[in-house]
C-alpha cells in the first residue's frame, strides 16, 4: 500500500511538472527570428557610432534575446490574468514578414511601442591627463514601465519620402539608471513632438527615419522640494535658513535652488525598419535616441543619455 502511495504521488508530480512545461511552453514561440533581426538593424550603428558600439550592442541584444517576443496577434489572444506579473505589457510585439508597405494619402501610424534594450550615460573619462566623452553601459532601475506604448500620428509625404508626425500616445516614461560607480540618472525617456523624415515612400526592410524629438522636464511646476520650494508652489526660499536671507546678495549662492525652471530640451531618434508584413499592416525594428536628463529643475547640468532597443508599429489606412 504505501508502496502504491510513492508511485502516485511520483506520478502527480510528474504530471504536475508536464503541465507547467507546457505553460511555459505557451509563451514561448521561436527564438530564432528575432535574433536576426536585431542583429540586422545594428548595422545602421556601426556606421554611426563605430565597431566598439556596435560590439556592445550586440553583446546586449544577444542577452535580450531569451525573454520571449510575442507577436500582436498573439499578445490579443492572452487574457488579462495570462500577462499579469510575466512583464509582457512592457514588451514590444515582434513582427514576421519582410514585405513593403506604401502608406496611402491620409494614413496614420498607429499602436507604436518603443522598448529601450540598453542604456548609456555620456561621461568624462580621463586618460592620461587627457578627458573625453564617453558613453557608460549602465543598468535600469526602473521597473517594468519604461516601455512606451499607443503612439500615434499622421504619416505624410515630403519629396517623396515618407514623414511621420507623432501626435499622441503614452509617450513618456520617467526612468532611472544607474551608473557602474553607483550614481543614478533620472530622465524622461520620451519621444514627443518628433517629426521623423523618412528615406524613401514605402516601409521595407532597410528603411530608415528619424527627427527630433522635444524633452519636457522631469519634473512638474507642483513639485516640492525637501525644503518646500516649487516651480508654481510653496516656498520662495528655504525657510530654515534665516542666516542667509539678508536679502538679494544673501541668497545669490541658493538662486538655482531656489528658482526653479521648467527645462525643456531636445533629443533625437533614429529608427530602421528590419520587418514587414503587409498582411496585418505592421512594421519593426531597432532604433538609437539621444536625450538629455533630469536638471533638478535648473539646478543641476542634465547628463546625456543614450538608449538603443526595438520598436513596433501599425500602419492604418
Amino acid at each position: 500500500q504505501i508502496h502504491h502511495h510513492s508511485t502516485l504521488i511520483v506520478k502527480m508530480k510528474l504530471a504536475l511538472a508536464t503541465s507547467l512545461i507546457a505553460s511555459a511552453a505557451a509563451f514561448a514561440p521561436s527564438t530564432s527570428a528575432p535574433q536576426s533581426t536585431k542583429l540586422n538593424g545594428l548595422k545602421e550603428d556601426a556606421t554611426k557610432y563605430g565597431a566598439a558600439a556596435l560590439a556592445g550592442a550586440v553583446a546586449v541584444s544577444v542577452a535580450a534575446a531569451p525573454a520571449q517576443a510575442l507577436t500582436k496577434s498573439q499578445i490579443n489572444e492572452l487574457s488579462y490574468l495570462q500577462v499579469k506579473g510575466t512583464g509582457l505589457a512592457n514588451r514590444c510585439p515582434e513582427v514576421i514578414g519582410e514585405d513593403t508597405i506604401t502608406p496611402k494619402s491620409g494614413a496614420r501610424l498607429v499602436d507604436m511601442c518603443i522598448e529601450p534594450k540598453a542604456w548609456a550615460v555620456e561621461e568624462e573619462i580621463g586618460k592620461a591627463g587627457k578627458t573625453e566623452k564617453k558613453f557608460v553601459n549602465s543598468k535600469v532601475m526602473t521597473r517594468q514601465t519604461y516601455t512606451l506604448d499607443g503612439i500615434e500620428g499622421s504619416l505624410k509625404s515630403e519629396g517623396g519620402n515618407i514623414v511621420f508626425f507623432e501626435e499622441e500616445g503614452i509617450d513618456y516614461a520617467p526612468t532611472t539608471v544607474q551608473l557602474p560607480g553607483g550614481e543614478r540618472v533620472p530622465f524622461l525617456f520620451t519621444v514627443k513632438e518628433l517629426k521623423a523624415v523618412g528615406n524613401g515612400p514605402a516601409f521595407k526592410p532597410g528603411f530608415q527615419m528619424g527627427g527630433t524629438t522635444t524633452t519636457p522636464s522631469y519634473r512638474t511646476g507642483l513639485f516640492l522640494d525637501p525644503k518646500g520650494r516649487g516651480g508654481t508652489t510653496g516656498y520662495d526660499m528655504a525657510v530654515a535658513l534665516p542666516g542667509l536671507q539678508s536679502g538679494e546678495e544673501g541668497d545669490e549662492e541658493l538662486f538655482k535652488e531656489n528658482n526653479k525652471t521648467f527645462d525643456v530640451t531636445q533629443g533625437r531618434i533614429e529608427m530602421e525598419v528590419n520587418k514587414v508584413n503587409s498582411e496585418e499592416s505592421e512594421i519593426g525594428g531597432v532604433y538609437v535616441a539621444t536625450q538629455l536628463g533630469d536638471t533638478d529643475m535648473g539646478s543641476k547640468v542634465p547628463r546625456k543619455i543614450l538608449t538603443k532597443g526595438i520598436f513596433y508599429a501599425k500602419i492604418d489606412q
